[in-house]
């Protein structure tokens, strides 16, 4: 009996503990600050996933139960960010920092949006709060390098990018952003370098190979570039500047088939694109096939005012050669007539006055004169390009091929006169 009794109680108290319990449990739940954690962290799943409104109505929820949740106001930014709100995201980061006056990831994020809206010494000012907060903070050395690179202090930023990697290796952006300075600077062995290491720590960007591509490129190593930028295409089959690098490179290596390839998937994926279209042009110009490279020079001079004066000296040539000089002459004084004056380049001026008969042989070849050595060179190359085609035109065969070895002797191999001059040469056979 007594053990029934026993059995009894012991249970009646366990009944007991379970209502006391579930009783609890149940004033728990329905607690704001514990639901608003809820939402919290559900709506840190939907910012994983991608999924920004609905995060965003996850936090804001969140903030709605409990409004002193700092973090929820900065997620919340974040997610405004992603979607480009960045007024929005700013007003997050605010009111995250005024509930936590030490949260540098929320002065860190606040710097990022201000750069992204150009308001680079508001930038600055954040960074070096969430770098006196946190001293060892490499993202804000990184966003701190950004500013800087965005206000010219390019010494400035390299260091803040050196700092960044110093502290985490593994931190991909300052990386990318020194590779772009230092290309800049023409250190193309530095470039790179930065870009193969943000290879390393992700092989599947394809804008990584794009850009270590190009600065191939600019080195000179034609094979390498491609082999980046073929690369970039199989990861991301429409990026457009993996196309135009890999088809200049092509271009240079001498392969005009598959460089008008590449240059026409670049307009297929931009049709707006005025570079690809005069790059193609040049193409076409090289390989002789006059109605195409015309219609490409034309289409650029359509789609972008700026920087006309080269491609209109090869409308000229053309058209000129196609027995069309009269009418090449009038387009070309049209378009010098109209061409702003305040241009600081006097240069091509001479070219046009050269090609419009109102310039000697002699006085082209004296204005080409600089005293930067360099700049010499370049007009040069270009005057004995313009000068021998002058006299291919009048028959004088002889001369033409004369001057057109004599623009290869300047060894200015990037300028699109040295590489016509050199398809002159093979046309004529020599």
């Amino acid at each position: 009996m007594n053990r029934r009794i026993v059995l009894v109680v012991a249970i009646l108290v366990a009944l007991g503990l379970m209502i006391v319990a579930a009783v609890a449990f149940k004033s728990v739940i329905h607690s704001p600050r514990v639901a608003a954690a809820y939402y919290y962290m559900r709506g840190g799943g939907e910012f994983r996933k991608g999924d920004m409104n609905r995060a965003i109505a996850d936090f804001t929820r969140a903030i709605e139960l409990d409004p002193s949740h700092a973090r929820a106001c900065f997620k919340r930014g974040l997610a405004w960010a992603k979607k480009k709100d960045l007024d929005s995201a700013i007003a997050d980061y605010n009111r995250a920092i005024e509930l936590d006056p030490r949260f540098a990831r929320a002065y860190c994020q606040r710097g990022m949006a201000n750069v992204l809206k150009r308001d680079l010494d508001d930038a600055i000012a954040d960074f070096n709060f969430a770098i006196q907060l946190s001293p060892k903070y490499a993202v804000a050395y990184g966003g701190r390098g950004l500013a800087k690179k965005g206000m010219g202090d390019l010494k400035g930023a390299v260091a803040d990018y050196d700092r960044a990697i110093q502290l985490d290796p593994n931190f991909d952006a300052p990386y990318n952003d020194r590779a772009s300075i230092r290309l800049k600077k023409d250190d193309f062995d530095g470039a790179i370098a930065d870009y193969t290491r943000v290879i390393e720590l992700d092989p599947k960007i394809a804008r990584t190979y794009c850009n270590r591509g190009f600065a191939k490129l600019k080195k000179g190593d034609f094979d390498g570039a491609i082999s980046d930028c073929t690369r970039a295409i199989e990861l991301d089959p429409k990026i457009a500047h993996a196309f135009g690098n890999r088809a200049y490179a092509e271009q240079m290596n001498g392969d005009f088939h598959g460089a008008i390839t590449d240059y026409s998937r670049v307009i297929e994926l931009d049709p707006k694109d005025a570079l690809a279209y005069g790059n193609r042009g040049m193409v076409h110009f090289m390989q002789r096939s006059w109605p195409h490279a015309l219609a490409d020079f034309r289409r650029r001079c359509e789609l972008n005012s700026q920087d006309q004066d080269y491609y209109r000296f090869f409308i000229w040539l053309i058209r000129a050669r196609l027995g069309e000089k009269e009418k090449a002459d009038k387009e070309l004084a049209d378009y010098m007539e109209k061409r702003p004056s305040d241009i600081p380049d006097i240069w091509p001026t001479k070219i046009a006055g050269f090609l419009l008969d109102k310039t000697s042989e002699s006085d082209f070849f004296a204005a080409a004169a600089s005293p930067d050595v360099k700049e010499k060179r370049g007009r040069h190359c270009g005057a004995w390009f313009y000068a021998g085609m002058k006299r291919l035109l009048a028959g004088d065969v002889t001369t033409a091929a004369d001057y057109f070895r004599k623009c290869l002797a300047t060894d200015m191999k990037k300028f699109v006169e040295y590489a016509f001059a050199q398809a002159e040469l093979k046309a004529l056979g020599q």
